[in-house]
């Protein structure tokens, strides 16, 4: 093991926080996570994977592990489906169209969404109607206590709406190494009515989508609508979109006709945090080098060499002036640390 010493992050995070860690170690196979489990005296521990969902605000103060455990096969294939399995360092676009050119289905939706694989399980990752848990088989992780792997199904991952047992309970406890996903080989179920996936297929004359297609389409789509982190960095969408009651909703819609809300269950409506954001007049916004993304409100910017402390101050600043105006609490979606 190479323990390096000082390292910036700023390679390792997508936003391009120049912030250091008092040390590093890229982890490539579980033997060697496992030796540092087992280190007598070990150090405090930071887990890292892509840098996706992440905002530094203050340098790293214990060893970070880099996760780039590389690997992805099939497991099974009974044709009609296949268990597909990937590493936690494999990247996940890369996994998802690797699976479209197997001609597996079901992760169309959930093209260039940026990080690894291994980080996937933790937030139940979603786009375009579409969430991890729709398609999850099971994931292995390293228990840090112990330095055992173990076996997690989806009922065991307890998965919600950007959410899981690895946020809640077993936060800290765990280092997911592997993700396996159910994907078809026949009878694709495409998710193409949501946003704008549709009218994208419909301006490129397909009637009949593969799944091929839909990526192709989500691609587009994001590509037109969010800044790509190696250009403009940035983590995505920074916040939640609130799930309020819907008696609570109602009561908003009078006083604001225009606001949008998707029914969820249990009498709870889902609002865009990008709209509520954008009303509150922060698009485009800009201070220093933290700002809003002129084409989407729910994503923070770096324009170069903006803090961490700055996006924070900012994201603060929205949180309040959304809570002042409709009264919901937006709840950022990165880890902030």
């Amino acid at each position: 093991m190479v323990i390096q010493k000082n390292i910036s992050l700023k390679p390792y995070n997508t936003f391009g926080i120049d912030l250091p860690a008092r040390e590093f170690l890229e982890i490539e196979s579980i033997a060697t996570l496992q030796k540092v489990l087992q280190l007598e005296n070990r150090p405090k521990l930071f887990v890292l994977s892509g840098g996706s969902n992440l905002l530094l605000t203050a340098p790293i103060d214990a060893l970070v592990l880099y996760m780039n455990i590389q690997g992805r096969e099939i497991l099974e294939d009974d044709g009609q489906t296949a268990i597909v399995q990937a590493m936690a360092g494999e990247n996940w676009h890369d996994l998802v169209m690797w699976s479209l050119s197997m001609g597996l289905g079901g992760l169309e939706n959930l093209a260039l969404i940026p990080g690894k694989c291994g980080t996937t399980p933790i937030q139940n990752i979603g786009a375009y109607g579409v969430e991890l848990k729709d398609v999850f088989y099971a994931c292995e992780a390293l228990e840090m206590s112990t330095g055992r792997l173990r076996r997690f199904s989806a009922e065991d991952c307890h998965f919600d709406y950007r959410d899981s047992f690895f946020k809640r309970e077993g936060k800290g406890a765990y280092i997911i190494t592997s993700i396996a996903l159910r994907l078809s080989k026949t009878n694709h179920k495409l998710s193409t009515s949501y946003g704008a996936i549709q009218g994208e297929l419909t301006q490129k004359g397909i009637t009949e989508p593969t799944p091929l297609d839909v990526a192709q389409a989500v691609i587009a789509i994001r590509q037109s609508k969010l800044p790509d982190p190696k250009v403009l960095g940035n983590s995505g969408s920074f916040f939640k979109n609130p799930v309020i009651r819907t008696a609570e909703y109602t009561a908003l819609k009078k006083r604001f006709p225009e606001l949008p809300g998707y029914p969820q269950k249990g009498e709870m409506t889902k609002v865009p945090a990008g709209w509520l954001i954008e009303k509150c007049g922060f698009k485009g916004y800009r201070k220093g080098d933290a700002g809003v993304h002129e084409k989407q409100a729910l994503v923070l910017v770096n324009y170069g060499s903006a803090q961490g402390k700055e996006l924070l101050d900012l994201a603060h600043s929205i949180q309040d002036k959304v809570r002042g105006t409709y009264g919901i609490d937006l709840i950022p979606e990165v880890n902030i640390i």
